[in-house]
């Protein structure tokens, strides 16, 4: 299934081309809800999209959002998620609050990396990692099932 990263740029797409042949904003609308019905992006927008079009040039349009400005997301960078791992690995007992002081960044952005993206999460007060992959999940599903019928064999043949 495409993203809706992907969607949008296949409805600007669409936008391109149809404005290239003539037709109007509302049109392409019109004819946009009918192929993605909920999906289809506002009539705003494909205004918008139509009037970029239409002065520029088909093979050097740019379909995709342009840089924006303003500050670049730098802290979930490796160096970062290098450093609050040797933290974790370090002291299984450090909090948010300790390794946004020292790696100087925000403790949300800690948060967001300890349990996203290292994939830890609090247990007993200490880090843990989460390590039960879909296998080792069933193959617990599957232990606990012949435990479960054991125990119910044994509990019938004691009466």
């Amino acid at each position: 299934m495409a993203t809706s990263n992907d969607l949008l740029i296949k409805q600007r797409s669409v936008i391109e081309f149809l404005a290239a042949e003539g037709c109007s904003a509302a049109n392409i609308h019109a004819r946009m809800k009918t192929v993605y019905g909920e999906m289809c992006i506002s009539d705003c927008a494909v205004r918008k999209w139509v009037r970029i079009f239409k002065g520029e040039d088909p093979r050097e349009t740019i379909l995709r959002n342009r840089k924006r400005s303003g500050r670049p997301l730098s802290v979930s960078d490796t160096a970062h998620r290098e450093k609050v791992d040797c933290m974790i690995r370090t002291n299984r007992r450090v909090t948010q609050k300790e390794i946004a002081n020292e790696v100087g960044i925000s403790k949300e952005r800690v948060h967001h990396i300890v349990t996203s993206v290292l994939g830890y999460r609090k247990v007993s007060a200490r880090w843990v990692p989460r390590q039960l992959t879909v296998e080792m999940n069933a193959q617990r599903n599957d232990i606990c099932t012949q435990l479960f019928l054991q125990k119910e064999k044994h509990f019938c043949n004691a009466f």
